[in-house]
């Protein structure tokens, strides 16, 4: 089973130059670099783009400019902890060219479980398009009931798929068996051969930015029941995953830093992350190399 935007979607990186402004130019080159190394489709202004330092009129112009920069489709993060301003950037995303929408849940405010289905009643409500779910309750506080997903599902027509970032593969079979027809991702690179166990069928990922080739093979394998070769490829993966997030060096930064590597002018990340590490880019060249050497 393929998703609606395929199986390999990477949350890009967000541009900046060397005075921290928005780089569109950067980022239509990006996303056709990304769109040329296996990715199916790609995440813009979410998590690891940064999106709590963008502002609306920088999201609108970067969703437009990716979009007209590749035919893969592109999907807008427009999840806010504001239901109005949320309503508001999701019925303005669709006219920029987006195949659909990822929706995180409310963060900071930690709302009721009925707050938080109101929530994506409404986005879901301002859109056409397809919805995706982005449950991830180490970023939010708030972790999205299991029934509160099925009602979703089965009542809100464009609700399609969820992004799960929650830890928890029992908790998304169980998921599969109440809310057959919803499509699951990894939101956790790690665990996406563990949830492909229990019917996702894909990642939205940050390795992906390097290695949307490896993630592909072992989705593949995986799906054609050579759950060997889908170990082995996790088990070359496991140094990117590795790298990508620690206490000192995170999702943003490290992605950044590979792209950079690559050659990929993408910038620093702004305050609050900040520049990479010292001898970030350094490990990076050092994971790419090991990871296509055993290839």
């Amino acid at each position: 089973m393929s998703g609606p935007w395929g199986s390999v979607l990477t949350a890009m990186v967000t541009p900046f130059d060397s005075n921290g402004d928005l780089d569109l130019d950067a980022a239509a080159t990006l996303a056709r670099w990304l769109a040329d190394h296996g990715n199916d489709g790609l995440v813009v202004a979410g998590t690891t783009g940064e999106a709590p330092t963008l502002a609306e009129s920088g999201k609108l112009d970067l969703w437009r400019a990716v979009s007209e920069a590749v035919t893969i489709p592109v999907i807008a993060g427009t999840g806010t902890n504001n239901t109005l301003e949320t309503v508001d950037l999701t019925r303005q995303a669709t006219d920029t060219g987006v195949a659909g929408m990822l929706v995180v849940g409310p963060y900071y405010n930690r709302p009721s479980q009925s707050g938080i289905e109101a929530h994506f009643r409404a986005v879901a409500d301002a859109t056409h398009l397809p919805v995706m779910v982005y449950d991830v309750p180490g970023r939010t506080g708030r972790r999205i009931a299991h029934d509160v997903l099925v009602r979703l599902v089965h009542d809100v027509p464009n609700v399609v798929a969820l992004t799960a970032a929650t830890a928890a593969p029992p908790a998304a079979a169980r998921l599969m068996a109440d809310a057959p027809d919803l499509v699951i991702y990894s939101g956790d690179d790690s665990l996406t051969l563990p949830l492909l166990a229990v019917g996702a069928v894909g990642v939205v990922g940050v390795a992906t930015h390097w290695a949307a080739p490896e993630f592909g093979e072992m989705i593949a394998a995986f799906e054609k029941g050579d759950v060997v070769r889908a170990r082995e490829i996790n088990a070359r993966l496991l140094e990117s995953y590795a790298f990508e997030n620690s206490e000192t060096c995170v999702f943003s930064q490290a992605a950044k830093a590979m792209m950079r590597t690559l050659g990929l002018p993408v910038g620093e990340c702004r305050l609050p992350l900040g520049p990479a590490p010292a001898g970030t880019e350094d490990r990076a060249r050092e994971v790419y190399a090991r990871l296509h050497a055993s290839t």
